[in-house]
């Protein structure tokens, strides 16, 4: 009989099962390692250079919080209308290389028109901007659908010196008489800058404008246009007068002709200026610069012609799913996240633009840090000016650039430019109008 110590040998049944168990053992983790994991969805998306930088942190944390989808920026061109060219040269050839397109609100008639969104309310629900401001829920929406969900809630604004008066202005005539007077006394190079350069930033301040003075740039109708122009009437030609007189009597500078966004904020920051038309973002980067304005600068609605009201023209950038999508339900969850209260607030702080969500304009942390929030919210609620919301208007806003933007670099005047304005707009729009017909 073996002792304690000695070992049986096993059956050869029970060996060859032990064998087999091993190799299960040994095998089974190989196996699920090599089975392969499935990749993330990557949701591509073109924005403007801005915007890229400005939700580059918010882009990067977002891809490192999720495993299963992966958000993809591509960059394209500062200027509007590049933009807007770059992302139309694959849609024409019925390629493009991307899920979403960030779209300036005057786009979204056009591209709706050529077939290059999907609809978001199947995907986003219809109650999608319920809670906005209202402003911001203005030029989403053409022909009884969804395109477009804002992540900017921008429109004109009137930036002043509070160390040269005790409150804004209200009126055309108030803002002219202040300039001339800080002129006079030599507080201030200028009175008042704004965008004249040959762009869609002169069509915005044209818009404003033209309310401003009791016209309006577009009648709603029927058609492949969607309306009509109405550019040589009484107030838009005071509009363009007004604008010209600036400019031709020294309260605008000639330069001006030439100014965009940056060419206008960089004057006013330097102390040259009494009063600046521009977008809600300039405020940071004027805090941010430390220019002689700093801590000096106020905020109000834009001004209108006295017994007028202009609400500044809407400048929102919103996104856009764009047809032959492969994955439109992770586009929707992408557009959802970047369009949603927690990034638009994280780019309030960090940027300083203006929300559409109407929570984040009582956010204690944003009221605190971020003072313009009352006028922005008061511009979006009273009603913004909303560029002609039709398939042409790209058209229509380059053949009123080439006049105002002639009349401030040369002689003439301004009943002259906007008949000739309103005489090519009618052209153009009644040639769309024998395309319907044929």
């Amino acid at each position: 009989m073996p002792g304690s110590g000695a070992r049986r040998r096993p059956a050869p049944g029970a060996a060859l099962a032990g064998l087999m168990l091993g190799l299960v053992l040994i095998l089974l983790p190989a196996g699920l390692l090599a089975r392969p994991v499935a990749a993330a969805t990557t949701v591509r998306v073109l924005m403007p250079s801005p915007f890229v930088d400005s939700t580059a942190p918010l882009v990067a944390s977002f891809n490192r919080e999720h495993q299963d989808l992966r958000i993809e920026v591509a960059r394209g061109p500062l200027d509007t209308e590049a933009m807007s060219d770059l992302a139309i040269g694959g849609l024409l050839l019925g390629d493009t290389a991307y899920d979403m397109l960030l779209m300036d609100v005057s786009w979204t008639a056009k591209y709706v028109a050529a077939g290059w969104l999907v609809p978001l309310e199947g995907l986003l629900g219809d109650d999608a901007l319920e809670a906005m401001v209202p402003g911001a829920r203005t030029g989403n929406a053409f022909g009884g659908h969804l395109w477009r969900m804002p992540l900017t809630g921008d429109t004109g604004l009137l930036y002043w010196r509070t160390d040269l008066m005790a409150e804004p202005p209200r009126t055309t005539t108030e803002l002219e008489a202040v300039s001339r007077r800080l002129q006079a006394e030599g507080k201030v190079r200028w009175g008042y800058v704004w965008q004249g350069r040959q762009y869609e930033g002169l069509s915005c301040v044209m818009l404003e404008m033209i309310h401003a003075f009791g016209g309006q740039w577009w009648q709603t109708g029927s058609g492949r246009a969607g309306g009509q122009t109405e550019l040589d009437s009484p107030g838009a030609i005071a509009a363009a007068d007004w604008l010209v007189h600036l400019v031709r009597s020294g309260v605008s500078p000639a330069a001006v002709a030439d100014f965009a966004e940056n060419e206008s904020l960089q004057l006013f920051a330097a102390g040259d200026a009494a009063f600046l038309r521009i977008w809600p973002y300039a405020w940071r980067e004027i805090e941010r610069g430390g220019g002689p304005v700093v801590g000096k600068v106020g905020v109000s609605t834009v001004v209108s012609a006295p017994g007028f009201r202009s609400g500044g023209t809407l400048g929102t950038w919103g996104l856009s799913l764009l047809a032959g999508s492969p994955h439109p339900e992770a586009a929707a969850e992408v557009i959802r996240w970047f369009t949603g209260p927690e990034t638009q607030k994280a780019l309030v702080l960090d940027q300083g633009y203006a929300p559409t969500w109407a929570s984040l304009y009582e956010d204690p942390e944003l009221k605190r840090k971020h003072p313009l929030l009352a006028v922005q919210r008061q511009a979006l609620e009273q009603g913004p000016e909303v560029r002609p919301l039709t398939p042409l208007y790209a058209q229509l806003s380059d053949l009123l650039q080439r006049q105002i933007n002639g009349l401030i670099t040369a002689e003439g005047s301004a009943a002259d430019a906007m008949a000739m304005a309103q005489s090519q707009s009618a052209v153009l729009l009644e040639s769309a109008a024998g395309q319907d017909s044929a």
